[in-house]
């Protein structure tokens, strides 16, 4: 059976060694092979590109509400884009037409063509053209009302409540179409062309040369959630927005197998909600930054496997509180369920859901070992039976006590104030989401308070001795790591917030430490001394 320092070595190994391959994945993805006969100027076995050719373009959006289309019926031209240049950025808003149909929860397409300048599309035989849907499902967010008027923000119509059940998903319109063109004159390999981007060409025999013909490509990455809007019944025109901006070669590979991947999240249950979070690392950053998201995302996987796993095995073999805020435990157990509970009440991302109930769990079983509960079953009803404190837990618990005392006249009036506050002037979907939220904003703005009793207790024992330093060297490491992913991934304002509390909490256990340094006739964490241990050898 391994030990504990040969599992985690093997841990960091594995880490190590999916770092490495991960990189070496990204260099195959961004770096493409030309073609070796292209140095020579020779035509065997190339692809060369049709925009060095130097053609005059045109570039033209129709929309239908079909997926296809043979001919120019039934199609709307929105945006012509004459003399088209590649090089050059822009950004246009036009208004759409919207059918009846799409009004009635149906879809509308976009055709996007890149074709020679004054021939119509579907008469040039060297056009290229990309189809994207303009409207998508997804269940509209609930009204938030005052709970003690019930004025809400907006003001709906009775009939169109009733159709629009909020548990059904409803038709939103994508009010942005991105599109890209690569401009790189690279010459492909015709044996070994990239199964990414061959998806996307069109070729065309040129007297004894083949060429690629202009790759377009449309941005489904910078389609967000924030960007979306409700086709109501009553919706003739909606504002569409296209933009365009050249792409290289290597941002357009690495943008293929981005958007595959969030549409495979999505394939596995993924909401549009939960992909639009993995869309905004994407969008919202450079390349160079998203680089250090990766490595910094790494990182913080590694130290909460480690921490999960450091603080699981001090508690396991915890066979005394002395030293140890009983409080402390309990508030944290609470504070943690209270967050989880408010990060799914506000549908947050699963990036920052699913390691918060992790540490929920976690949290409840601590409080089991702190308490010393043992849970016996007469059929189906639960019997808790707690354990007995000896003399120096009682002497911490003394601590304990004293600390939360001085703590309760400042904290409970602070917490009942605000909560009073955001009933009479905040707008709520239900009493409890306003319920969780005057929680969570008590533990947040008021939380760090409840750690002051473990800080007491170490003050009058003068010792950190009986602390998990191991686990909270690991939590210290993702207290920093969290500081990058507040500004990177969607969360409430709130939670960014105590990010940045933790890192002081943090810096007040490292002076603690620093000023009381290491007794070995104090106990450690599992009850024992050095010199106990040096006695029985």
């Amino acid at each position: 059976m391994l030990s504990r320092s040969s599992f985690t070595s093997l841990v960091v190994g594995v880490f190590a060694v999916y770092v490495v391959h991960t990189c070496w994945v990204m260099y195959g993805i961004v770096y493409t092979r030309p073609c070796p006969a292209a140095a020579d100027g020779a035509a065997g076995g190339c692809v060369w590109p049709y925009l060095a050719r130097k053609p005059k373009l045109q570039l033209s959006v129709y929309t239908t509400t079909r997926s296809s289309i043979g001919a120019e019926s039934n199609i709307d031209l929105v945006l012509n884009v004459e003399d088209f240049d590649i090089e050059s950025k822009f950004e246009r808003t036009v208004n759409v037409s919207v059918p009846k149909k799409t009004r009635n929860n149906g879809t509308l397409y976009a055709f996007v063509f890149l074709h020679h300048a004054g021939i119509l599309p579907w008469h040039d035989g060297k056009q290229v053209h990309v189809v994207s849907p303009l409207t998508t499902y997804m269940v509209p967010k609930p009204e938030e009302i005052n709970l003690l008027t019930g004025e809400s923000d907006t003001q709906q119509i009775e009939a169109e409540k009733q159709t629009n059940a909020l548990d059904e998903p409803v038709s939103h319109w994508r009010s942005r179409l991105t599109l890209n063109v690569m401009v790189d004159d690279f010459v492909f390999d015709g044996s070994s062309l990239p199964a990414d981007v061959h998806r996307y060409m069109k070729m065309v025999q040129l007297g004894k040369t083949v060429h690629y013909l202009p790759i377009l490509f449309i941005d489904q990455l910078s389609n967000r959630v924030k960007d979306l809007m409700v086709i109501n019944r009553s919706t003739t025109e909606l504002p569409l927005t296209v933009s365009y901006d050249k792409i290289s070669l290597g941002k357009l590979r690495f943008w293929i197998h981005m958007q595959d991947a969030v549409y495979s999240l999505q394939q596995f249950g993924f909401s549009e909600k939960d992909a639009d979070e993995v869309k905004g690392i994407f969008v919202d950053t450079n390349l160079y930054f998203l680089a250090l998201t990766f490595f910094v995302a790494a990182f913080h996987l590694l130290f909460d496997f480690l921490a999960f796993k450091n603080d699981i095995s001090f508690w396991k073999k915890k066979r005394s509180m002395i030293g140890m805020s009983t409080k402390a435990v309990l508030w944290r157990c609470f504070s943690t369920v209270v967050i989880f509970l408010f990060l799914l009440d506000e549908q947050t991302s699963l990036l920052v859901l699913i390691p918060a109930g992790v540490g929920a769990v976690i949290e409840l079983w601590k409080v089991k070992k702190a308490l010393k509960m043992t849970i016996r079953w007469q059929g189906l009803r639960p019997k808790f039976q707690f354990g007995a404190y000896n003399d120096s837990e009682k002497k911490t618990e003394e601590y304990d006590a004293q600390a939360m005392k001085y703590l309760s006249y400042l904290l409970y009036p602070l917490c009942i104030g605000g909560a009073g506050y955001s009933l009479l002037n905040v707008k709520y979907k239900s009493w409890y989401s306003w319920l969780i939220n005057s929680f969570v904003n008590g533990v947040y703005a008021f939380g760090f308070l409840f750690m002051l009793p473990q800080l007491f207790v170490n003050y009058k024992m003068k010792s950190v001795a009986h602390l998990p330093w191991k686990a909270f060297t690991y939590k210290a490491f993702n207290t920093f790591i969290d500081d990058i992913f507040a500004f990177i991934i969607t969360m409430p304002t709130s939670h960014r917030l105590a990010c940045f509390r933790d890192d002081v909490v943090f810096l007040v256990y490292l002076y603690q430490r620093w000023l009381y340094p290491v007794d070995k006739s104090r106990v450690n964490e599992f009850g024992e001394s050095y010199e106990e241990k040096s006695k029985k050898k």
